[in-house]
């Protein structure tokens, strides 16, 4: 099966409106961290500040989605979505406004509070669709081991483009308006697309418990799970630090709005060669994969050390997206196959949360160092994001193998080739609608 006819049969099973809608949704997330960073650096005067309240944002979106996931296994994703995207949307929102009312000597650690709360209940909407696809592919009753493999590539690459998007968004939005209009465009995109998401059929699929079961009761916290946020957070790291890298060196430059666009660069190559990971074979195993995708991400960001322009930096930002996608895609991919079906929700906001911390913790590091030596100190700490995973990818290889997969087959590590469907029942509310009716309601 071709990649075409791969990503034609995923698609097939819920329509293009869900897609659409669901690849949206994600967009607020992408925005509002860059948008704090430029909105309150530009209002404050302050790279510190700035650094300080896109990472309180990312620290508490890291903190609030473990919890809404785990909630989201237990009540079903659909009113843990909505409270979410309507708190989200308000505290976004709140942020834009008291940036807009900053005075010059005003004390500015109101804004980092207000971006925390806000960002606590911004939905992660892309693990959240990583999650329906296993209940959505079972109700169509495909076979195909292909078609979870499309989607996970499909949802790593969506991850990225929509990391391409957003803080493109927010550059041209700063340059014809300036930083706060992007706050308020992110905090309206997810009142209408984080909503809308929560409420669309398939939230259905992934319904409420009825009763605390094995599965329920099933360890979540293991060793693989352990390694693998770690990695997510050597790649939060990375992107905290080039995000803050690049805002320095564009202001250097005089072209501080074209920080979102330059920094969506870094996406471009990942969605290439996150869509392009579905055509690598079984045989090209898991371990394997993650080990060389990390150890691609150092070299690629060693040349971040020597750039002092920013037609350089668009050249290595290019590059370095090449090895992104790949690493994340096969981190989730490998944490859907070793975790029990009715803790995915938790385990994927545990991944997404440890890239947010490390957003976080590597935008006010890159934040500190800027303000003392300019970008090529806070490159440095996205070299240290990337020599991060690279060795947890090495040192902790043989966990993974030794991981047994959360399915009906005994005993497969994450590097196995058989067939991994899960047991095709999945606890739901028994008023929910049946999964076929989910489905053509939802096309």
């Amino acid at each position: 099966m071709s990649p075409v006819q791969s990503y034609r049969q995923l698609f097939a099973l819920t329509g293009p409106l869900y897609v659409a809608v669901a690849f949206l949704g994600r967009i607020p997330l992408a925005m509002s961290q860059i948008a704090a960073l430029l909105a309150v650096s530009t209002a404050t005067g302050s790279y510190a500040a700035g650094g300080a309240t896109a990472g309180a944002l990312a620290v508490a979106n890291a903190i609030g989605a473990p919890i809404a996931g785990g909630l989201s296994d237990r009540v079903g994703q659909r009113p843990v979505l909505l409270i979410q995207s309507v708190v989200g949307t308000l505290g976004l929102a709140a942020l834009a406004l008291l940036t807009v009312r900053h005075e010059a000597g005003d004390p500015w650690w109101i804004l980092p509070a207000v971006a925390a709360l806000g960002g606590a209940f911004v939905p992660q909407v892309g693990t959240m669709a990583r999650v329906r696809w296993r209940p959505i592919s079972r109700s169509s009753r495909s076979s195909d081991p292909r078609v979870m493999d499309a989607a996970f590539s499909y949802e790593g690459a969506a991850d990225e483009a929509s990391f391409v998007l957003g803080p493109a968004l927010v550059g041209l939005i700063a340059a014809v308006l300036n930083p706060v209009a992007a706050l308020v465009v992110a905090a309206a995109l997810l009142g209408a697309f984080g909503t809308w998401f929560a409420i669309h059929p398939t939230s259905r699929l992934v319904g409420r418990a009825t009763t605390s079961s094995r599965a329920l009761g099933a360890r979540l916290i293991t060793p693989a799970l352990v390694v693998l946020a770690l990695i997510q957070f050597g790649i939060g790291t990375m992107f905290g630090s080039v995000q803050t890298g690049t805002s320095v060196l564009a202001t250097d430059a005089g072209e501080p709005g074209l920080t979102g666009l330059f920094h969506g660069l870094l996406g471009v190559g990942s969605v290439l060669a996150g869509l392009a990971v579905v055509m690598l074979p079984e045989s090209f195993g898991y371990v394997v994969r993650l080990r060389l995708f990390t150890l691609g991400l150092v070299v690629l960001a060693l040349p971040l050390l020597l750039v002092d322009s920013l037609w350089a930096l668009a050249l290595v930002l290019l590059a370095l997206g090449l090895a992104i996608a790949p690493t994340m895609i096969t981190t989730f991919t490998v944490a859907e196959r070793t975790t029990p079906v009715r803790r995915l929700g938790a385990a994927m906001t545990i991944l997404a949360a440890t890239t947010g911390t490390g957003y976080a913790a590597g935008a006010a590091l890159a934040g500190r160092l800027a303000d003392l030596g300019g970008h090529t100190p806070a490159f440095t700490v996205t070299v240290g994001g990337a020599t991060l995973a690279c060795l947890l990818a090495w040192l902790g290889g043989g966990i993974l193998r030794r991981t047994p997969r959360a399915a009906t087959t005994p005993n497969p590590g994450p590097d196995a080739t058989p067939d991994e469907r899960v047991p095709a029942r999945l606890a739901q509310d028994p008023s929910a609608p049946t999964p076929s009716q989910v489905l053509s309601a939802s096309g």
